[in-house]
Parts: structure tokens; sequence; C-alpha cells
């Protein structure tokens, strides 16, 4: 798929971008994998690991319309991972997530229209679905502007799609770390907001590699879901400090107690397969597309009439010894 093509990955020097650069160039023979990012510390410690002949490191904003026209001149596809995604961070600062995460995404897909790019894939989060807080709701408009980015780009143009999924196994700023720095540093319990709660769980390379499949499964305009275990929040501090005491400490703002990946209200656009689920776009593109066959000749079939893709109501629960594999 990528061999002899040239990759650009927004955010592309973030836990997601760092994994996907290392798989990609495991796989394929790119003629060029850019990676797009406006930290250029972390992207001068990324050239020390990738310093093949292919690697292009362009420092950058998404919210920079111009620079991002310029970086995706002769690319073929885009992996848009570049966000602000701490939910406390959003609520205190909404103008700036709004602009990366809305106004960035605006600018990807016209720099991506504008270059002729092939196919877009862009990353999206639980917190989407239903949002209850800010960093959602802008994912969700973020999610609709790729969608409806098929119609401006018509028929033979850029095709856009979204991969959702939830919480990333040691990802930065995810729980996981933050249990094993206060076990590490001696701390005499585990803050746990309330111990009904679950969350989805991924590792870092199966999301990278369903984000990798959607490129060849794509049509354009789908949400793709991974299906993915979830975990209740005291098993996982069980499974962090086993024997260590958990502490009650409430719902942040903006936080619920299960996530959400399939809306109710979306039943009756979505399809399941065997690994996977896809939500229809709600608006009909150029010409009728039959989004029960993928592009690798995969079938689904529609969900029933209120089926919802709950981290509660889950059919898969990881164990504490399962996450500790997970986490190895």
């Amino acid at each position: 798929m990528f061999t002899d093509k040239t990759v650009l990955i927004t955010g592309g020097t973030g836990s997601f971008g760092k994994q996907c650069v290392r798989d990609v160039l495991a796989q394929f023979k790119p003629r060029r994998l850019i990676v797009y990012s406006r930290d250029e510390l972390k992207q001068f410690e990324m050239q020390q690991e990738f310093a093949g002949d292919e690697m292009r490191f362009f420092i950058g904003d998404v919210r920079d319309p111009e620079r991002l026209k310029q970086a995706m001149r002769g690319v073929d596809f885009v992996i848009h991972a570049a966000a602000l995604k701490q939910v406390p961070a959003a609520e205190y600062n909404p103008m700036e997530c709004i602009k990366t995460n809305i106004y960035g995404a605006e600018n990807v897909i016209k720099a991506a229209i504008d270059n002729g790019v092939r196919k877009v894939v862009a990353l999206s989060t639980d917190k989407a679905a239903n949002p209850i807080n800010l960093y959602g709701a802008t994912k969700l408009a973020s999610d609709k502007l790729f969608v409806a980015a098929n119609n401006i780009s018509g028929e033979g143009g850029t095709r856009f799609s979204v991969v959702r999924y939830g919480n990333v196994v040691g990802s930065r700023g995810s729980v996981i770390p933050f249990f094993k720095k206060l076990a590490a540093g001696g701390a005499s319990e585990l803050p746990v907001t309330d111990d009904r709660m679950t969350r989805f769980w991924i590792t870092l390379p199966q999301g990278v590699q369903f984000v990798l499949k959607a490129f060849q499964r794509m049509q354009g305009g789908e949400i793709f879901v991974p299906k993915i275990p979830s975990m209740g929040i005291v098993d996982l501090a069980k499974a962090i400090a086993p024997g260590l005491p958990i502490k009650i400490i409430g719902i942040r703002p903006g936080e619920k107690l299960h996530e959400i990946m399939c809306p109710a209200d979306d039943s009756h656009l979505t399809i399941e397969f065997e690994d996977h689920y896809v939500i229809k776009p709600t608006i009909t593109f150029f010409s009728p597309l039959d989004y029960s066959v993928n592009q690798l000749g995969e079938r689904g079939r529609p969900v029933p009439q209120g089926f919802e893709y709950n981290s509660g109501s889950n059919r898969e629960f990881l164990t504490p010894d399962q996450l500790r594999e997970m986490i190895k």
C-alpha cells in the first residue's frame, strides 16, 4: 500500500506517530515518510532513531494552512494524528482546543484536496460519541468535517475516513503511567474517580495497525471502530499496584462513567464486520456507496436497532493479568 508512496503524519512526534513510523518502515518501503509537528526537540530526538533516506521532518502547525499546503506537495497518503487531547486543558483553554482540533482539521482537508492527496485517515476518540466535554465536542466536529470533505473533493478526488478508538495502553497522559508513577514513588493509595467506571483499551501497535488497514478498507466517509476489550478502573488499579488501597475521589469535570464508540442513535448507520464496526455517513455523496462491502471484499451486516457499543456493556473485559501482559 505505502511502498514507493509518500506518507505524511501530522502530530508525527507523538506516541502514535512514532509507532506508526516504526511500523510503516518495517512493513513497507515508502518513497518519503514525512513527520509533521511543531515540536523541534521531539523531531530532533526522532531523527536519532529514524535516520533513513526516506525520512523527512517538517516543523509546522496544523493551524498554519500555508505550511500544510507546502508539506503536502507530492503526498499520496495522510494520517492526521495532531490534536489537543487533554480533557481538563481543553476545558480551561477552549479556543486553543478549537483552533487545533477543528480549524486544524479544516486546514488538513483543504491542503489535501489542493495537493491531490489520494487518501486521508483522521484519528478520533471515543469521547467524540455523545460528547460531554469540549475535547469530545471538537473531535465530533472534526469527524463531521472529514466525512463531509468527500463531497467537497468530489468523485475521483481525495477520499477521507475516520478511525475512532478508546484509551491507548501506556500512551502519554493516560492513567497507566500515572498509576505506575504513584506506585513507584511509594504512594499509600491510588486515586480512582468512581469504582463503577469502565474504559475501552487498545495497545499502540494495535491502534496503528488498525489505522493502516483502514487505508485498504476505506471507500470514503466511514468511521471505523475496532472491536476492543474494556476494563474496569478498579481492575486497572489492581493490575498496576496489587494490594495498594484505592481512594474514591469522584468523577472529574467532563468525565463519563462509561465511554461509547457507536451510539444507539447511529445504530441505523452502523455495520458490524468480523473485527470492527463501520458507521456510515449521514449524508449522500457523489454516488451511492455500499459500505457493507469494503475495498478488501470484507462483508458486514447491519446491527440491531438501538445497538450501542459501550465500554460498560462490552462483551469482552480484560482481567488484571491480561492488562499486565498488554503492558509488557
